[in-house]
């Protein structure tokens, strides 16, 4: 925590604009921190008032005769930057912005938040905020924000941009008992973001897991290495709105119009471990779970229900979710058989029927948790007429009190017959859902992080020796030109020049240029129109293949023309590609995309014109390990085509993982590739052959 405990474990705080009148965002904020017991000095700062609360108040926090640590500020915007200065000259080590009224209130707001970032690092403070809530820490304690009131503690780390969200949260949390240890509201992210957030939270041994609500990531490169080591550390779970493709940038690249921007996010946290949340929900059922259960071993789950109708929509979720139903060991059955009532259901899952009491319960439990193929138990309650939810509660604390290593998540469906027996088996750290799908999904939770904890880390990134030079001679010569969308033979240059195969292509800029180039290459051929503007040349006639002589050749040339003039009168044709032909492969896709928060985003899958029809495609955000690479093309329709159907032999596997190793290399040595197609790329036994590539460079270098 060294690196925030400026804003957690401050020994002195100012608040600047501290009110005495009730109502105000000044007095809930100074009275939070009183009440909360926060052991440092506090210091009221207000221009129009003598004491505040009992505490003597200054003019100004240089008034104050002591090293102030933090100023909490919540004057209006239009004060912010004198403050700032005085914060400066105080050599405070933080601020953090209450106030509203910067970027997110329109253009003059920007500047000045601007303007206050540049204070901040000419005087070397930090700044949550503007436009946030405040923070909470619930052990130094400190209740720096306008909340309602105080969470409980807890080992919960939540984060929120929004702090609307933040407010109905805590409330919330009160009412079921759930503890924070920090709560913090990122407000507009001026300075500090979620980057910094999650390197603080992951080194605070107060937490357990981490939990944030994001609309945006402001610094994706750093967010990803932070993120990364963070969640090899504790759990990270992350509820990200705006999910819509609507806000996303046009692309006009396959890769790029599968990517969207939503997949982005999606492929980031898969890769860095985050779990994602869909809903604010979902987001607290992860949380719970992992702030009360440890991680098991053991994927499977078994189901304990007293109804049949629940353990079967929890069997149901369960294949949903991708978990395993636990296969019962021989001894567990005839154990079960021997104890239960004949009408019970003894495999997987365990119905003990609804006259069940607290020692069918106990017996039951403890005989599944004792299978050493059960990693998780989700246990099931119906009120009956007969049943006696807190004592079976008590018999299932008991029994799982023993068994720490294995997960026990419960779901007593119902109301006020079952509320004391939930908060019962919660204030005991098992975890207790009203329906069994929630508590599905949050086993599912647990079993995504162990699956990514077992996962070795693998982060050598191979490096190619290619041709830079080569590739920015292209590059510099396509922008002389007034273009950003490379002709085929410029495309296939740069995929050679970083070690990708292609077959001879070469631009023939007349009819004579075209016979000769065709003669020289060899027979046979493909012929395609060479127009940056002209993107699926098949569709218009664009492209002509299997071309056996200079005949053939020459009617192509002709025809060609024609058709894109036909359909593109107006379009600029460069000439027309001469390509030799190469034998049929196996169609695959490998491409770019740049994404405006992450970077180079690279996916892989079925190609040619599969692409769109089943849109089956992995992505992953560069840089990556050829073990990533393989897992990403693995997880395809297209791995499945390589290793080979109904008796065909495997493709070259290896060198399609080298070809999206070197377009991610590509990706990262040169910025200035938006976008980037390789489609398809032919895979053969041996080796592969890109037959059509696509690059689209940045606009304006």
């Amino acid at each position: 925590m060294a690196g925030l405990d400026f804003l957690f474990a401050p020994s002195s705080v100012a608040v600047i604009g501290a009110s005495r009148h009730a109502g105000k965002v000044g007095y809930s904020v100074f009275r939070n921190i009183i009440s909360s017991n926060f052991p440092g000095k506090v210091y009221p700062i207000n221009p129009s008032a003598d004491e505040i609360l009992g505490h003597k108040a200054y003019k100004s926090i240089l008034d104050v005769n002591d090293n102030i640590d933090l100023a909490i500020v919540t004057v209006p915007a239009e004060l912010v930057l004198r403050v700032a200065e005085e914060c400066g000259q105080k050599r405070v080590k933080g601020m953090v912005v209450i106030s509203a009224g910067f970027k997110e209130s329109g253009r003059r707001g920007a500047e000045l938040e601007r303007i206050l970032v540049e204070k901040s690092r000419k005087y070397n403070f930090r700044i949550l905020g503007p436009n946030c809530l405040g923070f909470i820490d619930t052990f130094t304690p400190i209740n720096a924000s306008f909340a309602s009131g105080s969470p409980l503690r807890g080992n919960i780390g939540f984060a929120s941009q929004s702090g609307a969200i933040l407010t109905g949260v805590l409330e919330w949390s009160l009412e079921e008992g759930i503890g924070f240890s920090k709560v913090i509201s990122l407000g507009n992210k001026s300075d500090l973001n979620e980057a910094d957030t999650i390197e603080a939270l992951a080194s605070d041994s107060h937490t357990k897991v981490i939990l944030l609500y994001l609309e945006g990531v402001e610094d994706g490169v750093r967010f990803f290495e932070v993120a990364r080591k963070a969640s090899r550390m504790k759990p990270i779970v992350v509820l990200k709105s705006g999910v819509s493709s609507a806000g996303a940038r046009a692309a006009s690249s396959h890769t790029g119009a599968l990517a969207g921007s939503d997949k982005a996010y999606s492929t980031a946290f898969n890769q860095i471990g985050i779990l994602r949340a869909h809903n604010i929900e979902e987001l607290f059922n992860y949380g719970i779970t992992f702030s009360l259960q440890n991680i098991p071993k053991i994927n499977a789950v078994a189901i304990i229900t007293n109804a049949g109708g629940p353990g079967i929509i929890a069997t149901d979720k369960c294949e949903e979710e991708g978990l395993p139903l636990a296969r019962f060991e021989p001894e567990t059955i005839e154990k079960l058989r021997s104890n239960l009532p004949k009408e019970a259901s003894i495999y997987n899952p365990v119905d003990i029927l609804g006259d069940a009491q607290e020692d069918r319960y106990r017996f039951a439990l403890e005989t599944v948790l004792s299978d050493s193929n059960v990693g998780h138990v989700l246990i099931i309650l119906t009120p009956q007429a007969m049943t006696r939810p807190q004592k079976i509660a008590e018999a299932i604390v008991e029994v799982s009190g023993r068994h720490r290593e294995k997960a026990v998540v419960a779901s007593f469906i119902g109301g006020e017959s079952v509320r004391e027996a939930s908060k019962t088996l919660m204030s005991n750290n098992l975890p207790c859902f009203d329906f069994p799908e929630r508590g599905v999904k949050a086993i599912a939770g647990l079993v995504k992080f162990a699956e990514f904890m077992r996962r070795e880390p693998d982060l050598e990134i191979p490096v190619f020796q290619v041709d830079k030079n080569k590739v920015n001679e292209i590059f510099t010569n396509v922008y002389k030109d007034n273009r950003v969308v490379l002709l085929g033979d410029e495309a296939a240059a740069v995929a050679r020049a970083y070690g990708i195969p292609t077959p001879e292509v070469k631009l023939a800029r007349s009819l004579e240029e075209a016979v000769e180039i065709a003669e020289s290459i060899g027979y046979p051929l493909v012929m395609k129109v060479a127009s940056p503007h002209i993107i699926h040349k098949t569709d218009i006639g664009g492209v002509i293949m299997n071309l056996e002589n200079k005949d053939e050749v020459s009617e192509a040339y002709y025809t060609i023309l024609s058709n894109v003039l036909r359909y593109f009168p107006s379009s600029q044709i460069y000439g027309i590609l001469v390509q030799q032909m190469v034998p049929q492969g196996k169609e695959i896709i490998i491409g770019m995309t740049r994404d405006l928060t992450w970077g180079p985003m690279v996916g892989v899958g079925l190609g040619g014109i599969y692409v769109n029809l089943f849109e089956d495609v992995s992505f992953k955000i560069s840089p990556f390990s050829r073990k990533e690479a393989f897992d990403m093309l693995s997880k395809t329709k297209a791995y499945r085509l390589l290793k080979g159907m109904r008796g065909e032999k495997p493709s070259d596997i290896d060198s399609v993982i080298d070809v999206i190793l070197r377009v991610s290399q590509l990706s990262r040595d040169f910025r200035i590739i938006n976008e980037m197609d390789i489609n398809p790329l032919f895979a053969y036994e041996k080796g592969c052959s890109a037959l059509d590539v696509k690059i689209t460079l940045e606009k304006g270098k």
